[in-house]
């Protein structure tokens, strides 16, 4: 009877030490409609706000789209980014990839006031990125996704992390794949993520190399018209010099407004206005990438539904759950 017994703690131990170490003490995966019950008007708020902003200003939705992605790539999807520097801690916010270039912080801000309102320390701040992010491609013509919600919010930033993990604009397609690989994710998911720069615009900073770069690019036909260096010409009168670091030229020429597939069309055209970007065909030797991009650009509901689902993995990135991490109160500031 007594060994019994001892069995059947050490079995309870184990089955405790699993589930503890795969959802998190107390905690449990993401779940749909998560705030159904402490926050039935969370997801409308959050929508709502994210269209004034985006009616008033165009270019912020894919602002908001690229706060997830710069927050996700640095300690896991947790709000990290949102985090000002505070005593020994030095913003995300700072490191080269961010400063002078994300934006829509003050949406968010706004959104977690009105949800504070609503329903006090109940939404994180990572669960707003996520659902302002879905928001926004959705509102520029984009799909739809039920996005997965109970994030807890960090209590840290990493200023290094910000520095080493988000990729460069001029990222070579090797460093691209690996950058992915170590968040989890396949060359698939860089395809198809690559995607948000359908919309949104880049900084003359950002894509100079692209105009002076030699005329490398791989498409699917002869250039027979010159379109490669006619459009890096296009871009070169747009950044004469460094007086103009800052104009902006947008990622997606063709519909910069929308959320399509558009993206994929430019770079088999050489059009893509990033180094990162027209790396996927230029630098992919053994046509897999390549192909993929050829898909996405003649079938939209393709590159659609493995957005929403590289979008979904993403979002899962070394989440904070259950009594791990916090609430903030204000996303700017670990709570005291």
């Amino acid at each position: 009877m007594e060994i019994n017994q001892k069995k059947l703690w050490l079995s309870l131990i184990v089955l405790y030490a699993i589930t503890t170490s795969v959802l998190g003490d107390f905690g449990g995966p993401l779940l749909k409609g998560f705030y159904k019950e402490s926050c039935p008007l969370a997801e409308e708020i959050v929508k709502h706000n994210v269209e004034v902003a985006v009616l008033k200003d165009p270019r912020m939705a894919a602002s908001l789209l690229r706060l997830q992605f710069h927050d996700c790539f640095v300690l896991g999807c947790d709000a990290s980014v949102l985090l000002d520097t505070h005593g020994d801690m030095l913003s995300e916010k700072q490191a080269t990839p961010n400063v002078n270039s994300l934006r829509g912080f003050e949406v968010i801000d706004y959104i977690k006031y009105l949800l504070e309102d609503a329903c006090p320390l109940t939404v994180s701040c990572s669960d707003i990125l996520a659902m302002a992010a879905r928001d926004s491609v959705f509102l520029r013509g984009g799909p739809w996704w039920e996005v997965l919600l109970g994030r807890r919010d960090s209590l840290k930033a990493s200023f290094a992390g910000a520095n080493q993990f988000i990729p460069a604009p001029n990222s070579s397609l090797d460093s691209l794949i690996i950058n992915f690989k170590q968040q989890g994710l396949n060359i698939q998911d860089l395809i198809a993520l690559s995607g948000a720069h359908t919309i949104g615009k880049a900084r003359c900073l950002s894509f100079k190399q692209r105009i002076v770069q030699p005329n490398i690019e791989q498409t699917f036909y002869v250039d027979e018209f010159k379109r490669h260096s006619t459009f890096r010409r296009v871009l070169g009168s747009q950044c004469k010099d460094s007086s103009r670091d800052n104009e902006l030229s947008p990622l997606d020429i063709k519909t910069p407004a929308y959320f399509d597939n558009h993206y994929y069309i430019n770079l088999l055209e050489g059009k893509g206005l990033l180094i990162s970007d027209n790396v996927l065909v230029s630098e992919d030797h053994e046509g897999e990438i390549f192909r993929k991009v050829w898909e996405y650009a003649v079938d939209q509901d393709l590159f659609f539904l493995d957005f929403v689902e590289s979008m979904l993995k993403m979002g899962n990135i070394n989440v904070l759950t259950g009594i791990e991490g916090e609430i903030r109160e204000n996303c700017r500031f670990v709570n005291v």
